[in-house]
């Protein structure tokens, strides 16, 4: 089977999908497959036209690779991919609308709104301590808290577009919980040595340390794997993705979701192919899992 592997492409998160699709493009070959890897630019289309492959793994992070608009050319070149398709991909991306889905779907969200760069800048849309974020983003690309004291960006040094989202800081303990095929494989707790779990952190060895499995109540552990699989299912997403959650255990003792990734990291640090890892899963067949499972949508 010739596998083409996206990789790379366009977005703030560049340098994380190349690491991903190397090491799947390294397990795609142990598993004696024909590989092509692709850096992702603006000709895709042209270049997929040329290698013809039978299937796509798709490693890329962030926007254009994770927000439908792989999805869709890789829909009209009818070429099966892994991982959500276009619809479960552009409702996971917009992080307005997949709150939105969330609270249908009746999972606890922090209060949040939408507000335009200049107004943010001017004063608090929210009561402090709250959290903005670009709507639009993944990996914490941007994520910046707002305590008593903290400044917001300027325009200089904003580079997310004109729309912002604003939402409540939940206290308490960083969860994640990655799904596979329909099936939550665990919890992980993620702790860092300072500050919150930024895109440093989450891509620095030893920025953060993951608790796999977390060290939960019971009930709590199973909770989370619940609205991971809720999420997964109320977005539509197939493959693997991995949801993040605050869960306030000295507040209100909730859990809450922040949003759900359909494009979840495959680098050496990455959290979902440790849970499955937990779950006796290798890497190589995580991704053979993946690939078995690439599809279009309908």
């Amino acid at each position: 089977m010739r596998v083409a592997v996206l990789k790379g492409g366009l977005s703030a998160e560049r340098e994380v999908s190349l690491s991903s699709g190397a090491a799947c493009a390294k397990a795609c070959r142990e598993l004696g497959y024909d590989v092509t890897e692709i850096d992702v630019q603006s000709d895709i289309a042209a270049v997929l036209a040329q290698v013809k492959p039978d299937k796509v793994f798709n490693a890329l992070h962030g926007r254009f690779g994770e927000d439908g608009c792989i999805q869709g050319i890789l829909e009209i070149l009818k070429i099966p991919y892994t991982h959500s398709g276009v619809l479960a991909s552009a409702l996971a991306m917009d992080k307005p609308m997949a709150i939105k889905v969330f609270a249908a779907a009746g999972l606890n969200v922090a209060e949040s709104r939408m507000a335009c760069r200049d107004e943010v800048i001017a004063r608090d849309v929210l009561p402090r301590p709250y959290v903005i974020k670009p709507h639009n983003e993944g990996s914490s690309v941007g994520v910046k808290l707002m305590f008593e004291g903290d400044k917001p960006f300027t325009k200089d040094n904003w580079p997310y577009g004109y729309a912002v989202m604003v939402e409540k800081y939940i206290p308490g303990r960083e969860l994640t919980v990655a799904v596979l095929d329909d099936e939550p494989l665990g919890v992980t707790e993620i702790t860092t040595k300072s500050g919150f779990y930024d895109y440093d952190n989450k891509y620095t060895a030893g920025g953060s340390t993951h608790i796999c499995p977390a060290d939960l109540p019971k009930p709590i552990y199973d909770e989370a794997m619940r609205m991971a699989l809720v999420a997964h299912k109320a977005l539509g997403c197939r493959g693997l993705s991995r949801s993040d959650f605050r869960y306030d255990e000295k507040g209100d003792g909730k859990i809450y979701i922040l949003e759900t990734n359909t494009q979840p990291g495959m680098t050496p640090l990455s959290l979902s192919p440790e849970l499955a890892a937990m779950r006796g899963i290798s890497f190589n067949e995580l991704v053979k899992r993946l690939l078995d499972g690439a599809q279009l949508d309908g």
